[in-house]
């Protein structure tokens, strides 16, 4: 391994990666509310202006990608923490990001209720590479793969944004995401921090 050139994916983390970024292909380059901003800021948001309500039920779409996303994560740390294949203390540390992404999606979906729409629900398969973990570190590469893609996703989410609150909101979540990635990383021998910028 080379410090100075990243490694590539392999094929359960590229899988992971591609799930994640259907995240950005549904949002496309719409803007979020100014409600939205507020409601993921945790702002009183009862004077909406014409406008914001005329874009409610697009802030409502983009937001329920975001928590469709998140309901991926969460069932997939999930199945690693049912697979068997875990060690206790990365076992407890897995569950420690599901409830970080479960945090998410309650941050997300109090938004999406506060614009007067419902939150998008969690699917009930996700036709997870279920066959291909056979060991603890294919657990760990598809969860890295799934947390890189997150960080990928938000990334191109944050200069669509209208508002530089909702960037905020959104590079606070890409920061954890970038975390758990590069914690994955580590505890699979790899570069934790595999280059100075992301691609």
């Amino acid at each position: 391994m080379s410090i100075l050139k990243p490694e590539q994916p392999g094929l359960l983390e590229e899988t992971a990666i591609n799930s994640r970024r259907k995240f950005l292909l549904q949002a496309g380059t719409a803007t979020f509310s100014a409600t939205a901003i507020a409601l993921l800021g945790g702002c009183n948001s009862k004077a909406i202006s014409a406008e914001t309500n005329d874009a409610a039920s697009q802030d409502v779409r983009i937001l329920n990608t975001a928590i469709s996303a998140e309901h991926e994560a969460v069932a997939a740390y999930q199945l690693g923490a049912e697979s068997g294949l875990l060690q206790a203390g990365i076992l407890k540390v897995a569950v420690q990001f599901q409830g970080h992404h479960k945090e998410h999606i309650e941050a997300l979906a109090k938004a999406v209720k506060s614009l007067g729409g419902n939150p998008a629900e969690a699917k009930k398969d996700y036709s997870f590479p279920v066959e291909k973990l056979k060991r603890q570190s294919d657990v760990l590469e598809f969860a890295a793969g799934l947390e890189r893609g997150a960080v990928s996703a938000y990334a191109g989410a944050i200069p669509v944004f209208g508002n530089r609150d909702l960037s905020a909101a959104a590079a606070s979540i890409l920061a954890d995401e970038a975390m758990h990635w590069a914690v994955l990383r580590n505890v699979l021998g790899l570069d934790p921090v595999p280059g100075a910028f992301f691609s």
